[in-house]
């Protein structure tokens, strides 16, 4: 008797298990498979992004740090010396010489100041008139870019051959019309304006298109209100098309001038080390390689380029913060 209740028991309790195991379990909500579904999509596009952001870390970071910790150092000679660190006397050597590191900064901010005011004002006219279709576009644009195709060394070379004092086609011209011949590359005075200019030949093209590409994203319609209200292509141009294009105009300035602050292939193709014979083109980044191969002064050629670094960055930021007024 006791056995045959215990079988019983056994079997309710058996079905009961079985019944609950019936139970339907509730499905989860749509917000909780979303909310399943956007984790899952963040982890795994921070873990297709590691690799990348490791590399570029390291690529920086890296450099960056070797840099400051260098130019500490008195590293003379080779950068694998022995060598002690010696604080911040590197920064006050650069930052009390007068004969090269301010004369060189002070060019440094007369040829991008310089070159980038003329490369913004021409790029800007030449988008304007080609931002309507006309015939032969294709072709104005084709050879619009032309410049940007060669290596500035190939263009320093080039201009170098364009401009020689004795042989060059720039003073044969000059004289077929008239006007007296000039020293250009050979000539202390002249030299940092003949590069100015040439770094306007090759880069207006780039500003040129950049500036193109925000023009043609420009609506239509408040140019043709100024229209209708009576403004001429001036004010048109000043207080509707100008405003609105802001935005792509400071962020086309920040590319050049970065790039601008760091130009040292045409200058050292064109007048060699030291920037010429009196340090008439010799900028930051000129500076800093000499002290680097020629005086093989590593410390303080490190301290240079920081201070280079910190000059970068600061003009970025004064460029951003007057392109964000101007937009506001």
């Amino acid at each position: 008797m006791p056995a045959t209740e215990t079988a019983e028991t056994r079997g309710v309790a058996a079905d009961d298990r079985t019944a609950v195991d019936r139970t339907p379990h509730p499905a989860p909500s749509r917000a909780g498979r979303q909310r399943t579904f956007v984790q899952a999509n963040r982890r795994l596009k921070w873990a297709m992004l590691a690799p990348a952001v490791l590399f570029v870390g390291l690529m920086i970071v890296f450099p960056l740090v070797f840099t400051l910790n260098l130019s500490l150092t008195d590293a003379f000679g080779a950068v694998n010396a022995d060598s002690a660190h010696i604080g911040l006397r590197n920064f006050g050597d650069a930052l009390g010489d007068t004969r090269r590191f301010w004369p060189a900064a002070r060019r440094t901010l007369v040829f991008t100041v310089g070159a980038v005011a003329l490369e913004t004002v021409l790029g800007l006219a030449l988008a304007m008139l080609m931002r309507k279709p006309f015939k032969g576009m294709r072709w104005v644009r084709t050879v619009l870019i032309i410049p940007l195709l060669a290596t500035p060394v190939a263009i320093g070379i080039l201009w170098l051959l364009i401009l020689d004092p004795t042989n060059g086609i720039a003073n044969h011209l000059l004289e077929a019309v008239g006007l007296p011949r000039q020293e250009f590359l050979g000539s202390v005075g002249q030299s940092l304006p003949t590069l100015m200019l040439i770094d306007v030949w090759q880069w207006t093209p780039m500003m040129t298109l950049l500036l193109l590409a925000g023009l043609t994203t420009l609506p239509e319609e408040p140019e043709e209100a100024a229209l209708m209200d009576g403004a001429n292509a001036w004010q048109r141009f000043r207080h509707v098309v100008l405003p609105m294009l802001g935005p792509t105009l400071a962020t086309a300035l920040v590319l050049r001038a970065v790039d601008a602050l760091k130009t040292f292939d045409l200058l050292y193709a064109t007048k060699g080390a030291g920037g010429g014979s009196d340090f008439e083109v010799e900028t930051l980044n000129v500076y800093a390689y000499g002290l680097t191969f020629d005086y093989q002064e590593y410390g303080l050629a490190a301290a240079v380029l920081v201070l280079f670094t910190l000059f970068i960055i600061g003009v970025v930021v004064l460029l951003r913060r007057r392109g964000g007024r101007k937009n506001a």
